[in-house]
């Protein structure tokens, strides 16, 4: 996972590589992994609102290198829906072949420094890191929808409690917003998983 000057890791927290997980999956590794270090390696940090965590948009052409994260909702409990452990909790999620088709694909990679800083990271995972990574891969968001996906209600609150760095950045009427955002898209969509 290199280019000219940027090697990138995936944080054990990121399982889009899994044959079976949750949310986001990528389908084509070596497309995908191209598509983000050339993403990386264009991105300009000054539009960082924490420095050295990346939100990048991918390609639309990335969107057929993985499988949507979420499907609508619908009536059908007993047909199409699976629990599953994720990150230390069991809940209900849609199954994958209900998944929505990809719209957008965002990436979530943070420098080594930031990554080293978030609150929720184990030191442990960042020292057995080779000496040659210079960013870590933290999330794939694969969207479905005009407008992409806001945060989970539990990653939203999550980030708000001290999960994440940028969240301690937020306005009050960015939050309500953020919130409102939340809560609409959570009445629509759900995750889905393998």
């Amino acid at each position: 996972m290199t280019t000219p000057m940027t090697t990138l890791t995936v944080s054990n927290v990121c399982s889009a590589f899994a044959t079976a997980t949750v949310g986001s999956k990528v389908t084509n590794t070596e497309a995908f992994v191209m598509a983000v270090a050339a993403a990386v390696a264009a991105h300009d940090p000054a539009t960082d609102r924490v420095p050295g965590q990346h939100f990048i948009f991918l390609p639309r052409t990335a969107t057929q290198h993985v499988s949507a994260g979420i499907g609508k909702r619908d009536g059908v409990p007993a047909h199409h829906y699976v629990t599953r452990e994720h990150r230390g909790r069991v809940d209900c999620y849609l199954s994958r072949e209900h998944a929505a088709q990809c719209d957008q694909v965002a990436v979530v990679v943070y420098t080594v420094t930031a990554y080293r800083a978030d609150p929720e990271v184990n030191l442990d995972e960042v020292n057995g890191f080779d000496s040659t990574v210079s960013h870590v891969l933290v999330a794939v968001l694969a969207f479905a929808g005009p407008e992409g996906a806001p945060l989970s209600p539990h990653r939203f609150v999550s980030n708000l409690a001290g999960g994440n760095r940028e969240a301690s950045t937020y306005t009050a009427d960015e939050i309500r917003t953020m919130a409102k955002d939340v809560i609409a898209y959570d009445a629509q969509w759900c995750v889905v998983a393998d």
